[in-house]
């Protein structure tokens, strides 16, 4: 049975001409990122560094930078981070105005249950109409935070690892090798930009984002496997003496508009869950989906961008010493 392959496009893109401007585009971002990360820092959730989360529950509006005020006095030896989302179990009549604000004491293993009475006291005594009432505590030993945060990042190198050796095997025939470090380049400029966006909101590094980093180095590897596969066919096709830039600049433009379309169609529907989350003041969901946006665009970004140009870069140049 003869495969059916993909004739080529009348107008072919000149994708590995404009390298210049994909690559100035990153390093433009990274270095926004980097001078941000020298202003503000890296803030690590509880989750990594250890502490306590108290959580109250209220009702109607507050302003929530006196919140922070109010409830910082009350506990004046631990640094406050907060965080405010709706109440969706609150019993009896519901009337959208319930709410849970979350408390994150940072620089202490545990807070004492007089320390929390006297955020209570605190609360309700500058915000009398609101009702906030104790709901829950957690509490987090800062030895198993930093314990968690390094299983994470064995984790996202093992997923790295295994995708390099994954891509190294199935596209031996256009250097496998190369390609694959090729395609881990593109997805340290996806975390890095993920890392950076986190950086520039001034939001801690948490549980999120691993799982966000993880998400999006699946999506944006398969991108870039969909691109290697056709120059991998178009080889075959064209056979074996054509340009390489020719090669991947038709590959490259057949694949475009399906990667494109593909892109949309995620980000359309991971902007409805985001839509959701502010919606309804859903915290955890808001911060799980904006960086899950910004990684999917990055994705694409680097498969066209980052991925191949470099891959391209890779084999001109090892081809030109191989001559010298």
């Amino acid at each position: 049975m003869n495969k059916t392959v993909e004739t080529a496009p009348k107008r072919v893109i000149d994708f590995l001409s404009k390298k210049k401007i994909f690559f100035g585009i990153s390093l433009a971002i990274f270095a926004i990122g980097i001078i941000c990360n020298i202003i503000f820092g890296t803030q690590l959730d509880i989750q990594f560094t250890g502490g306590t989360i108290v959580k109250y529950s209220y009702t109607g509006q507050v302003n929530e930078e006196k919140l922070k005020e109010v409830a910082q006095n009350a506990t004046p030896d631990n640094e406050i981070t907060f965080s405010i989302s709706k109440n969706m179990i609150a019993g009896g009549e519901n009337t959208g105005d319930d709410y849970i604000v979350s408390l994150q004491f940072t620089g202490t293993d545990s807070i004492s249950f007089e320390q929390q009475k006297a955020v209570t006291e605190a609360l309700n005594k500058e915000f009398p109409d609101n009702g906030f009432e104790y709901s829950e505590s957690t509490s987090v030993e800062s030895s198993m935070g930093w314990k968690f945060f390094l299983k994470c990042i064995v984790a996202v190198a093992i997923a790295c690892a295994l995708m390099v050796l994954y891509v190294t095997f199935r596209f031996k025939k256009i250097g496998g090798l190369s390609a694959g470090m090729m395609a881990l380049a593109a997805l340290f400029h996806d975390v890095l930009i993920i890392y950076f966006l986190y950086v520039i909101l001034r939001m801690p590094i948490d549980g999120n984002f691993i799982a966000v980093v993880l998400m999006i180095l699946g999506y944006s590897l398969n991108d870039t496997i969909v691109i290697y596969d056709r120059i991998r066919e178009n080889r075959k096709v064209l056979g074996g003496k054509t340009p390489l830039d020719q090669l991947v600049n038709q590959s490259l433009t057949q694949v475009i508009r399906r990667t494109i379309l593909t892109s949309v169609s995620t980000l359309m529907a991971v902007a409805c869950v985001y839509a959701v989350g502010i919606i309804f003041n859903l915290d955890s969901v808001t911060k799980f989906a904006l960086p899950t946006m910004v990684g999917i665009v990055s994705g694409c970004y680097s498969s066209i961008a980052i991925a191949v140009p470099l891959w391209v870069t890779w084999v001109n140049n090892k081809k030109k010493k191989g001559k010298d």
